[in-house]
């Protein structure tokens, strides 16, 4: 069988020493903003996008200046993770489904979330500081990356 690819960026959006999660309908996962890249999109453009939608927040990624910019090659902006991660495992150990995914890390300026358009209800966010991460339900990947954007974006 073959395993199907999707891009996706993920974005842990922090605001004084939080950041912002989402229990998935579907997946019963506490997850940040994120998803599919489109066929015309760069992963940092899909991760502000879906910032923008889910959350209503304006986020500013924490971008490295691009190392190589000429007439016909630029550098894209990195992002602090690129995960492979099994979305969809049959029975027998075959993967069906896999994300590629951008993970950056963003400052925002408040804790109002006010999605746009037909996204989750602002009640269904929680913002998380490193120790209520830890205390949580939430995927040991998610505590992890979760601390460490709060910390990355705290100390810049």
């Amino acid at each position: 069988m073959e395993t199907t690819r999707h891009y996706t960026a993920t974005v842990y959006v922090v605001h004084e020493g939080a950041t912002a999660l989402h229990e998935h309908d579907r997946l019963g996962l506490w997850l940040p903003p994120g998803g599919h890249v489109d066929r015309d999109e760069l992963p940092h453009h899909a991760a502000e996008r879906e910032v923008r939608e889910e959350t209503g927040l304006d986020p500013t990624l924490l971008l490295a200046d691009p190392a190589i910019e000429t007439g016909v090659v630029r550098s894209l902006p990195q992002p602090e993770h690129l995960l492979l991660e099994d979305i969809h495992v049959y029975e027998g150990g075959e993967i069906g489904h896999q994300h590629v995914d951008f993970v950056y890390f963003a400052a925002v300026d408040s804790r109002d979330i006010d999605p746009d358009g037909d996204e989750r209800d602002p009640e269904h966010w929680e913002w998380f500081e490193p120790d209520e991460l830890e205390n949580a339900d939430i995927g040991d990947e998610v505590v992890e990356i979760g601390t460490e954007a709060i910390e990355t974006v705290d100390g810049r």
